[in-house]
């Protein structure tokens, strides 16, 4: 009979379901991988409560009620998250950020090459969590064409102009097909997304799509293309892997350190001439594709939930 404690934690990201990106993604999942031993509740901002422990997602983002709980709940547990751009790119600019990092008790990177990122005194603070999804079977795919898939709202960090510049290196190659799915976060980038759209029939833009049927274009792609610049643990990624499709990906830690120092498929950000190649070479060298998919498959045991929730669990009672 499991015994439900009293203990309550709260877990502050800086995204609710509106905006449907990951940071929201990794709380809902947590709050439902931690709620059968805990009383959980996910706030956009925390400002006062009686909670045991605070999960804050995002050095920066979250500053405000890493400070807010430290004047509060002087004594209780600070676990503070590094998602991504916090990791990469404030604790170099932003003080937020740092004091985030400075007063947590413990702290979590969702890749294997996060803590590296890290002030070197912060490093035995840090613990790696790897996220998961529930493996799904890949969906059949015609062999008349190899498509291509992206996936991540339109913004400067997920570079998604050099996925659209290898398409359109591509235009004449009707055997390949591209694939986009992602808000326009950046008008600019959007308004370069409709206009290749608009005179290139092999790429498409769809926009934000609800999860489910993200899922299963993902399921649907002979390979998913993630050019980013920087990541934290691209959830995409993962749901690519647990989903028997190969990674086509820019060689950066964020995306090494989910798929593994020795990923063949690789890039470097913004060579979208390198994009390009790749793809030709999946489209034309079968034994190749059938090799990333295989590489996938023994990949995907890395993000399972139960492993995923055994860590959690094992850094909350830890804390606690």
């Amino acid at each position: 009979m499991l015994i439900v404690h009293r203990t309550s934690i709260v877990i502050v990201t800086p995204a609710l379901a509106d905006a449907n990106n990951g940071n929201w993604r990794t709380a809902r999942r947590w709050a439902q991988m931690l709620s059968p031993a805990y009383r959980v509740r996910v706030v956009r901002e925390w400002t006062d409560g009686d909670e045991a422990l605070m999960i804050a997602l995002h050095a920066r983002r979250s500053a405000a009620s890493v400070r807010a709980w430290r004047a509060r709940r002087a004594g209780a547990p600070l676990l503070l998250v590094l998602t991504g751009t916090d990791l990469h790119r404030d604790l170099a600019v932003d003080a937020d950020a740092r004091h985030s990092v400075a007063v947590a008790d413990a702290l979590v990177t969702l890749n294997a090459r996060g803590p590296a990122y890290l002030p070197e005194a912060a490093r035995d603070r840090c613990h790696v969590v790897l996220q998961s999804c529930p493996a799904r079977a890949s969906l059949p795919k015609t062999d008349r064409n190899l498509r291509a898939l992206m996936v991540g709202h339109l913004r400067d960090e997920k570079d998604p102009l050099t996925y659209l510049r290898a398409a359109a290196r591509l235009a004449d190659r009707a055997d390949l097909r591209f694939d986009h799915v992602g808000a326009a976060l950046d008008p600019a980038l959007g308004a370069q997304a409709a206009a290749l759209a608009a005179r290139q029939p092999t790429y498409r833009w769809f926009g934000a799509l609800p999860h489910a049927q993200t899922r299963r274009r993902i399921q649907a792609a002979h390979v998913l293309v993630h050019a980013s610049r920087m990541e934290g643990g691209a959830h995409v990624v993962i749901e690519a892997v647990c989903s028997g499709t190969p990674v086509l990906a820019s060689r950066i830690d964020g995306n090494l350190g989910l798929l593994g120092d020795d990923w063949p498929a690789t890039f470097e950000v913004g060579d979208d001439a390198a994009l390009a190649g790749w793809l030709v070479r999946l489209r034309e060298e079968p034994a190749l594709l059938s090799d990333l998919r295989a590489r996938a498959a023994d990949r995907a045991e890395a993000f399972s939930p139960a492993r995923e929730a055994d860590t959690l669990q094992g850094i909350v009672r830890g804390l606690l």
